[in-house]
């Protein structure tokens, strides 16, 4: 009997140690901070120095914001994710942030360059969607785990989590944030897929929102005249082209290797935005071919590791959470530098851990943390399913043990999770 109770509270003191974060995907994201800083200041030091007599100006900010931002991912990568899976806590984070979008439009709000997607708090400023897709992120993971047994029904599995992500779209669109709300669609369309939702009610949304994406394209004079722009930015390059046409013109002048860390041209007030959403611009000038496939190879990891981490996550909850962040950050960045090299039309999204933007490098590099946290395991039982199950699922066919239906919403990934388990 003694003998039983001891391996009964080692089990138990295993159990509460949690593995150590990743290493890699540590590593890739701290490189890729060090390095935005230093492009920080190769793309602003002219302007900051024309504009407010200070070079540095621009890079301090940035300097001091992802000092902070590096040690939220360090606290946050040691804070247990299963504290997400209280309801609680997931529809708090959700509401602050549609609230704070919502607020941007009131005198509480800055508005810029016709935009107003900024709160602003004496010196600082704030983007609050770059808070609300992370929690969207957590909304969709803590909602799809619990609905997981019913993820094929269309009432309870699939309108839901049109419903609550759509009005946070709409609150984008009020500011107006298109590239946004896209990242937004993105992200639930993607997280419906990986929890096994029905295929065809995937497309069929798909269908139905494609006449309101063309709406809203032809009925906002600004974003046809960025679609005109997409399509042959030469042709306005001195009006509503001369972003794009600069920018095109700073990535053929890089060639393979570039000028040369410094000597890029396009920041001498030439690039609009040179040190924000068209920062690859003056990567692709300085750097050339291999600098641009440089940081593309660190995002690879970001993302690759992020989905060995949904792999291997013990709970469907950490697995979502996982690939939704992990999808957060390839849209964002591939999103940002397709729209500099003119592959897409301007949406204003930053690059990731790259881009001057103090808010969103800190929102950025705190679900950095959770993504490292999620790599961490978890200690919280697992029991929003269970709680599901009894209260929504009475069906004998899904709460018999035996019946192999169990959890059927999530086949699409658990053979790999399982595997990945195993491996690991």
């Amino acid at each position: 009997m003694v003998e039983g109770n001891a391996q009964l509270t080692v089990s138990a003191d295993r159990s509460s140690v949690r593995a150590p974060m990743d290493k890699a995907l540590l590593i890739s994201i701290l490189l890729l901070c060090v390095f935005g800083l230093v492009m920080v200041f190769s793309a602003s030091a002219v302007e900051a120095g024309k504009k407010f007599g200070n070079p540095m100006l621009f890079f301090n900010k940035q300097a001091i914001f992802a000092g902070i931002g590096i040690l939220s991912m360090l606290v946050l990568s040691r804070v247990d994710y299963g504290i997400y899976k209280k309801s609680v806590i997931v529809w708090t984070l959700l509401a602050l942030s549609f609230f704070a979008v919502l607020a941007c439009k009131t005198p509480l709000g800055l508005t810029l360059n016709g935009a107003a997607r900024w709160l602003k708090a004496g010196p600082i400023t704030i983007q609050p969607a770059e808070a609300m897709k992370v929690c969207l992120v957590l909304w969709l993971s803590y909602s799809l785990n619990k609905k997981s047994l019913k993820i094929k029904s269309f009432s309870i599995g699939f309108l839901p989590h049109l419903i609550i992500p759509g009005m946070l779209m709409a609150a984008c669109m009020l500011q107006p944030d298109f590239g946004t709300t896209v990242v937004m669609a993105v992200l639930t369309f993607a997280l419906l897929f990986v929890a096994g939702a029905k295929l065809g009610y995937i497309l069929l949304a798909g269908i139905v929102s494609t006449p309101v994406v063309y709406f809203l394209i032809t009925g906002s004079t600004y974003r046809l005249a960025r679609m005109m722009t997409f399509l042959d930015p030469l042709a306005t390059r001195f009006t509503t082209g001369y972003q794009l046409s600069q920018s095109l013109f700073g990535y053929a002048s890089g060639g393979m290797t570039g000028r040369g860390l410094g000597d890029g041209l396009q920041k001498l007030l030439y690039l609009p935005e040179a040190h924000n959403d068209f920062i690859g611009s003056i990567i692709g000038e300085e750097l050339g071919v291999i600098g641009i496939w440089g940081v593309l190879l660190l995002y690879v990891v970001v993302v690759t590791r992020g989905i060995v981490i949904a792999f291997k996550s013990k709970d469907t909850f950490g697995t979502f959470v996982a690939f939704g962040l992990s999808i957060l950050f390839a849209v964002q960045a591939l999103m940002n530098l397709a729209v500099s090299m003119g592959l897409l039309p301007t949406k204003g999204l930053n690059l990731p851990f790259v881009s001057y933007g103090g808010s969103a490098l800190l929102i950025t590099m705190s679900a950095a943390g959770i993504l490292l946290s999620v790599s961490r395991g978890t200690k919280f039982e697992d029991d929003s399913v269970e709680t599901d199950e009894r209260n929504e699922t009475p069906d004998a066919e899904l709460a018999a043990p035996d019946s192999g239906k169990k959890g059927r919403g999530n086949r699409r990934f658990s053979r790999q999770r399982r595997t990945a388990s195993k491996s690991s």
